[in-house]
């Protein structure tokens, strides 16, 4: 990688600006599916996935806590970690990480003009066989992963799993957290289908570890494991139905139990060459820094919660979760909200309106984001609180201010990640990118 010499901040901002802008660029092309591309970029960078130790992560939900969960019980077993995750909140390097460190601003560039040569040599015939946004992410994530060193490294999928850009790798564990309906128009529309193709990334001889999910997708992954030899565990199987044999872990949410549980399996399937005792499954446990799932904080003396809740399973959880927080204030929240598309927003607004006192709908800064009129209609009709469009400029206009509730009031922000990013790029007065 050639670093950006000797720039100044200023040089530094516009190329930053300039990458990130070509980079993004490449969402709004398309892409078909497949992982020719992705093995092609591979090959042309001299497979830098070659020779990377991993743990390969995927699931509808939880895979990024798991993720964290894992890389905070490695950091603690003394290894050099690499952490893959997305979407990022407020920062692009967020999804690229050596020992919790980001990507820089420097880096991003320096990497993106390594991989644009290969990627436009790629399209020149065929422009579908230009690397995508994420294909470029996955790349600059195994060059950090090997330039840097890294013991071992936990790679999130980012969507699926079998035809999904990670998919390049060999792991040392695959792990699949959960299953439910989600990027259905990818994945489909079943269970035991979407199970089939998330466990895609189980590979021959290789352990797995699957979390609490439907029977019939257990049922599909079990099959593959099978023919691919793959030794499974389940959670179900090791820790029962009772949620008090559980981990614990720093992050809130009896969900949060049953990722702690998943990383936990997993780190034992790594064997006694990784040499990760229980002592440092329970430190990583209870040291995890992964923000934005029911995270609290205080802002200008206001009592705030960020949970990113995006999907039906996760309003099954958010709805324990805002059950609890009633039973502990006494009062039903005000929540600022908003959604990509209406399967996401639809079971999210009827949970929310169970619990909410006040409901801010918001429309997030993405091409697939439900417009206020469409959040309004999802609103169901017994809600009998108040409803206001907003903006998150609007919700957070100065530093240490926001204007939805009183002062006595729990401010919940829930529903999409990119939601909560502009939210927390608004209260670390950063720009987000």
């Amino acid at each position: 990688m050639e670093p950006a010499a000797d720039m100044t901040s200023p040089e530094i901002a516009a190329a930053y600006a300039a990458t990130t802008a070509y980079l993004f660029a490449q969402k709004a092309r398309g892409s078909k599916f497949g992982l020719d591309r992705m093995r092609a970029l591979s090959a042309a960078l001299g497979h830098p996935e070659r020779g990377l130790r991993c743990v390969h992560v995927a699931g509808t939900n939880g895979k990024g806590s798991v993720s964290a969960m894992l890389d905070a019980i490695l950091h603690a077993a003394g290894w050099h970690t690499g952490l893959y995750t997305s979407p990022h909140l407020v920062k692009l390097g967020e999804r690229v990480q050596v020992d919790r460190h980001m990507l820089t601003e420097e880096e991003i560039v320096a990497y993106v003009r390594e991989l644009r040569p290969a990627a436009e040599r790629a399209a020149r015939d065929e422009p579908d066989d230009h690397a995508s946004f994420f294909e470029f992410m996955t790349a600059m994530a195994l060059l950090q992963f090997q330039r840097r060193r890294c013991d071992i490294a936990v790679i999130e999928v980012g969507l699926g799993g079998r035809l999904d850009a990670t998919n390049v790798v060999e792991p040392e564990v695959s792990v699949i957290t959960s299953i439910g309906l989600d990027h259905c128009e990818f994945l489909g529309h079943e269970i035991a289908g979407i199970a089939r193709e998330k466990a895609g990334i189980v590979k021959a001889g290789r352990p797995v570890v699957i979390g609490l999910m439907p029977p019939e997708a257990e049922a599909a992954i079990r099959q593959i494991a099978a023919a691919r030899g793959a030794p499974l565990v389940s959670v179900a199987e090791v820790f029962g139905p009772d949620l008090s044999a559980y981990p614990t872990t720093n992050l809130e949410g009896d969900y949060q139990r049953w990722n702690a549980a998943t990383a936990t399996l997993a780190a034992r399937q790594l064997g006694p060459a990784w040499r990760v005792t229980e002592a440092a499954i329970a430190h990583g446990l209870t040291h995890v820094d992964w923000p934005g799932r029911w995270q609290r904080v205080q802002f200008g003396g206001r009592r705030m919660i960020l949970d990113a809740s995006h999907n039906p399973e996760g309003a099954q959880v958010l709805a324990a979760n805002l059950r609890h927080l009633v039973e502990e204030s006494g009062r039903g929240p005000v929540v600022i909200t908003g959604a990509l598309g209406a399967a996401r927003a639809a079971p999210l607004l009827a949970t929310i309106a169970r619990f909410a006192r006040e409901i801010h709908l918001v429309v997030p800064q993405q091409p697939r984001a439900c417009t206020h009129a469409e959040l309004e209609a999802l609103v169901p009709e017994e809600f009998a609180g108040r409803i206001e469009r907003a903006t998150v400029a609007q919700l957070f206009p100065q530093p240490g201010i926001c204007t939805a509730g009183g002062p006595d009031d729990v401010v919940v922000v829930t529903g999409s990640i990119y939601l909560l990013g502009e939210v927390m790029a608004r209260l670390e007065g950063a720009d987000a990118g």
